[in-house]
C-alpha cells in the first residue's frame, strides 16, 4: 500500500450538476450522499438516479458544508451560512434547528458535523472571525468543537487553528481533528462524558498542504484531503506520510504560500485553484460493497472524483443507516 498512487488521468467521475459537494458519505446500500449548497443533500443512487433532498423555502438561507446521516434517515447540516448553527433536515423537506447558539452567543458559520456510536452530535466551528477568510492565518486559533448530547450543548475543545473535519479512532479513545490553517492534525483523549483532554499533534503538513477531510482505513491509517494542493495523503499509524494523489499547479501553490505566510490569504486563493482534473478536493469517503472505492468531495466542482484503493476503508457509524 505504501507505494500505491493514482494519477489525475486515472480518476473517474460521477454525478452531474452537483452544487458544491463539499462533504461526501457512503452507505452499505451503495448510495452516495453529498452536501448541496442549495440547502440540503443530494443522493447518487446505486442505480444511477440522482435525487435531492432540499429544505422547504424559508427566510433562513442554509448553506450545508458538512453533513451527517442519522439513524432515522434524516440529515444533519452544518450551516456555513452567516447564521451558522446545526440543523436537521427530514427527507420531506421539513427542517428544524438543532442548535443555533451556545452560552447565549450565536454560533458562527459551522464547518462539519458527525454522529458517534452513542448518537451524540459533534459540530466544528473553524473560526469566530468575520468574514471567515480572516481565519486563513497561521496565528489565528479561535476554532472550537461542540458536543450535543443529553446534557445539552457545550464547547469541549477551543483554541484550534481553523477546525475542520473530525473522526474517532476505532476504539473511540481519541478524537482526531484537522486544523486547516494550522497545517496540522491533532487528537484529543476522549472522556466517558465526551470531554476532550490532552491535545497531541499527530501530523504536520508542508508547502501547499491545508488539511481538510479525514477518514480511517481498515489498517488504522488516516487518509487526508488537502485543499489548494489537491492532494490525498495517507498517514500510517507510525506517522509516515505518503501522497496517494496530487493535482496541483506549482505556480498557484507559490501564489497561495506567499499570501498565507504574509497573512493576507483570502477567498481568491481558494476559489481559483488551478489543476488538471480536480476542483479543490475537500473530503473523502470509502464506499462500494468492499469499501475500496474512494469518493472525493470538492469545493469548486459539480461532480465527485473516484478511484479504487488496494486497502479497504473502515466502515463509518452511518454505514447501515440508509
Amino acid at each position: 500500500m505504501e507505494n500505491f498512487s493514482v494519477t489525475p488521468e486515472a480518476l473517474e467521475f460521477i454525478g452531474q450538476n452537483l452544487h458544491r459537494p463539499e462533504c461526501v458519505l457512503c452507505t452499505a446500500k451503495g448510495n452516495i450522499y453529498c452536501a448541496d449548497w442549495r440547502g440540503g443533500v443530494t443522493c447518487l443512487h446505486q442505480d444511477g438516479r440522482q435525487e435531492s433532498f432540499l429544505a422547504d423555502a424559508s427566510e433562513l438561507e442554509i448553506k450545508p458544508n458538512g453533513i451527517a446521516l442519522c439513524r432515522d434517515g434524516s440529515f444533519l447540516l452544518a450551516n456555513l451560512g452567516d447564521d451558522g448553527g446545526l440543523y436537521r433536515l427530514y427527507r420531506n423537506g421539513i427542517m428544524e434547528p438543532v442548535i443555533t447558539e451556545i452560552d447565549g452567543i450565536p454560533i458562527p458559520p459551522s464547518n462539519f458535523v458527525m454522529v458517534d456510536e452513542q448518537g451524540r452530535f459533534w459540530l466544528t466551528v473553524s473560526t469566530r472571525r468575520t468574514p471567515r477568510a480572516l481565519g486563513y492565518r497561521p496565528d489565528v486559533n479561535d476554532g472550537f468543537i461542540v458536543l450535543i448530547d443529553d446534557r445539552g450543548a457545550r464547547i469541549v475543545a477551543d483554541g484550534l487553528r481553523y477546525t475542520n473535519e473530525i473522526q474517532f479512532d476505532a476504539e473511540n479513545r481519541w478524537l482526531y481533528v484537522n486544523e486547516t490553517f494550522g497545517r496540522r492534525m491533532s487528537r484529543f483523549r476522549v472522556g466517558s462524558d465526551g470531554s476532550l483532554k490532552n491535545r497531541e499533534t499527530v501530523a504536520e503538513f508542508g508547502k501547499g498542504d491545508f488539511p481538510d477531510g479525514l477518514t480511517f482505513d481498515s489498517e488504522g491509517a488516516i487518509w487526508v484531503t488537502s485543499i489548494v494542493s489537491n492532494r490525498v495523503i495517507r498517514i500510517t499509524p507510525d506517522g509516515r506520510q505518503h501522497t496517494v494523489l496530487e493535482d496541483l499547479d506549482p505556480g498557484h501553490v507559490e501564489y497561495v504560500e506567499k499570501a498565507y505566510i504574509g497573512g493576507n490569504m483570502g477567498r481568491p486563493h481558494l476559489d481559483n485553484v488551478k489543476s488538471k482534473k480536480l476542483r479543490n478536493i475537500s473530503s473523502l469517503a470509502f464506499g462500494g460493497q468492499d469499501l475500496k472505492t474512494v469518493y472525493l468531495g470538492c469545493l469548486l466542482g459539480d461532480f465527485l472524483a473516484t478511484f479504487r484503493s488496494p486497502v479497504a476503508g473502515r466502515s463509518p457509524v452511518h454505514w447501515y443507516y440508509d
